[in-house]
């Protein structure tokens, strides 16, 4: 399932399986693979960007997120926390997002993140969040963390949720944009600080 994961920049990620998943699409280019579905963790502009999810959405492609997110884009399927849906062979479940002390990311913005159970495996989106009491409640295979401290998760705090959630694979997030940010020497310092712990990932 982990060579099915693709990292396409920033926060955004494709699962290339059955089905076809897109992740917080931002800068991407047109396929002829359109997805079958879109998730949508909140309705900041570089993970709810409008003009990208037109690029990925055909006439059948359901768009999953709150009601932030519904409030921009026609005929989102709105999923609150701990609800979860079925498409086809994949099952999403919403999972709160949140920073408790930052303004950015309030808990009553109501971001999300998944848990997409497919192929036998849990993979966990952990959306624009810091650590949350919420995650005692997640052991998935695969985790996607961000790691750029913008009112997330930084290097430290992205290596101690490692230490919760025990996945056996785990790839960073929120990195390598243009412009101030996390950068790739960011993303490696979160692999020397998870060690041995979880196989991280780096996308190239």
């Amino acid at each position: 399932m982990i060579d099915q994961i693709r990292w396409l920049g920033h926060g955004t990620f494709l699962v290339q399986a059955d089905p076809i998943i897109y992740i917080n699409p931002w800068r991407v280019i047109r396929t002829p693979f359109l997805a079958d579905a879109i998730l949508v963790s909140h309705d900041h502009y570089d993970h709810c960007s409008i003009a990208d999810i037109r690029k990925l959405r055909g006439d059948h492609t359901l768009i999953i997120g709150n009601d932030r997110v519904a409030q921009q884009i026609p005929n989102t399927t709105i999923l609150r926390p701990w609800q979860s849906m079925n498409i086809g062979r994949a099952s999403i479940k919403a999972i709160p997002a949140y920073s408790p002390n930052d303004p950015r990311h309030p808990k009553e913005h109501g971001g999300l993140g998944f848990v997409i159970s497919l192929n036998y495996f849990d993979i966990y989106y952990a959306g624009d969040t810091c650590i949350t009491p919420e995650m005692d409640m997640i052991h998935p295979d695969i985790a996607i963390l961000p790691i750029d401290g913008d009112g997330t998760l930084t290097p430290e705090d992205a290596a101690q949720v490692v230490q919760k959630l025990r996945p056996r694979w785990v790839i960073p997030s929120n990195w390598g944009a243009t412009g101030e940010g996390a950068t790739r020497l960011d993303a490696q310092r979160f692999q020397k600080l998870v060690g041995g712990r979880a196989q991280v990932i780096m996308p190239e």
